[in-house]
């Protein structure tokens, strides 16, 4: 039986960025909330991440998704830290099975953000669109082909400033962090339905090692079992389609009574070639987003096919 309180203060390990901050404060005050611990019984301890080091080139190319955690991963390991919060985008398909998502908070919105247009059809012929996100380039050329990509990194700050500075006519973000760092006003939201968001975009999850059984116990008090479901079948969803970071994938899940819808699109890296097909499924059930993998692949020529493992 967990204890009602823990005996010093958890240790939440975070990247050191302001929106990794702002939701491991999300999660710390969902956390005291649910046990009605002061806020002092969880301490933030911060870390800067390789990712957030390495600023001038794709994630794919120097070390993909794992540049996020490797030092809370590190932590985690020895004991530093108790938990670790990470944007569940973020976060490698494939996991050390030492480790696991304890909860997954109530999910934000999925969709994204166009900053420098109003809408896609709005965005000049020939403009330069900053991103460095496979999903988001393969997405905005097989919508206008005439754009143009340029690798875009960095946080929202960064971001934006580049695009002030001119590096770039357009830009996307994710809604659910300039709503978390309180920045509503930017841009103009895109539809779900229309432009498809990453895979755990909006999802906040806190990791511990599985042998914590007392962390999980406090953990489970904040796990948002839908967002968990959505997340769940998300990621099983990749792992099926044996994604990496240069595959474009986009994924909306669609909760029912019973039943989860994930609907998915793949993309050749260049936009020229694009499969949607979609499954429902009871929640919990690992085979459902592996029947859509196999029906995307199958229906997927070379282009596409090529930038997924999965059979």
């Amino acid at each position: 039986m967990t204890k009602a309180h823990p005996e010093t203060p958890l240790k939440l390990g975070t990247r050191r960025s302001p929106l990794a901050m702002a939701q491991a404060e999300e999660a710390r005050a969902r956390l005291c909330a649910a046990h009605g611990w002061d806020e002092s019984m969880v301490e933030l301890v911060p870390v800067t991440a390789s990712g957030d080091k390495i600023q001038d080139r794709p994630l794919a190319e120097i070390g993909g998704k794992a540049l996020w955690t490797k030092e809370l991963d590190a932590w985690l390991s020895t004991g530093e830290i108790d938990f670790a919060v990470h944007s569940m985008k973020d976060v490698e398909t494939i996991r050390p099975e030492t480790f696991t998502i304890a909860a997954v908070l109530p999910r934000a919105d999925v969709r994204d953000v166009l900053v420098g247009a109003a809408s896609i059809h709005a965005i000049p012929p020939g403009a330069r669109v900053g991103t460095s996100a496979p999903r988001r380039a393969a997405q905005m050329l097989h919508a206008r082909p005439d754009l143009t990509i340029v690798g875009f990194r960095g946080n929202v700050a960064t971001r934006l400033a580049k695009l002030q500075a001119g590096e770039a006519d357009v830009t996307l973000l994710a809604a659910a962090g300039l709503q978390r760092l309180g920045e509503t006003g930017v841009g103009h939201l895109l539809s779900q339905f229309e432009w498809l968001p990453a895979p755990a975009q909006g999802a906040i999850g806190i990791e511990c090692l599985g042998a914590r059984v007392d962390v999980m116990g406090w953990l489970s008090a904040i796990d948002d079992i839908p967002s968990h479901d959505a997340i769940r079948a998300e990621r099983a969803l990749l792992l099926a389609l044996g994604g990496n970071c240069h595959s474009p994938i986009a994924v909306l899940t669609s909760h029912h009574e019973t039943s989860l819808t994930l609907r998915a699109a793949l993309f050749s890296p260049d936009g020229a070639e694009r499969v949607e097909a979609s499954e429902t499924f009871a929640p919990g059930d690992a085979e459902g987003p592996a029947r859509l993998a196999h029906r995307l692949l199958a229906q997927s020529p070379d282009a596409i096919r090529v930038h997924f493992s999965g059979e």
